[in-house]
């Protein structure tokens, strides 16, 4: 199994004030469009290739219907639920497979939900690691 990145769409999205307000779900499809490099190259001392989920909510969830690029899946938090308790979910059943041996890194800067899946043995980077300047910037 490889070893698992999930990103908290929000959070990243939100660590860089370039307008994202205005349209969440463009933003969020911004970020969905250079993990593609982090699933090919890995992220932190993960050597890639990697797994890489995007969890997103609110009015960026409709990304996840859109087609995902190589490497990448985008999953929607329920409407009843946060992104952070589907990140929670995610790591809790990553770690838990029996078959599970690969490391699992989420990209958050929620103290909270670091503790959370810290707490589940997951690591935690910064949404500084990722590859996400916002629009116009090159990549």
């Amino acid at each position: 199994m490889r070893p698992l990145v999930i990103v908290d769409g929000a959070n990243v999205v939100g660590s860089v004030p370039d307008g994202w307000w205005h349209d969440r779900l463009a933003a969020a499809r911004r970020l969905r469009d250079v993990l593609p490099s982090v699933a090919a190259e890995g992220l932190a001392d993960l050597r890639g290739p990697v797994e890489v989920v995007l969890v997103v909510e609110g009015a960026a969830a409709g990304l996840a219907a859109e087609p995902a690029p190589a490497g990448v899946r985008v999953v929607a938090a329920s409407k009843t639920g946060s992104g952070d308790d589907a990140i929670v979910d995610l790591v809790t059943a990553t770690l838990a497979a029996e078959d599970s041996a690969a490391p699992c890194l989420v990209v958050t800067a929620d103290r909270g939900l670091r503790e959370r899946v810290s707490a589940r043995g997951a690591r935690v980077v910064g949404p500084r690691a990722l590859p996400y300047p916002g629009p116009g910037a090159p990549v």
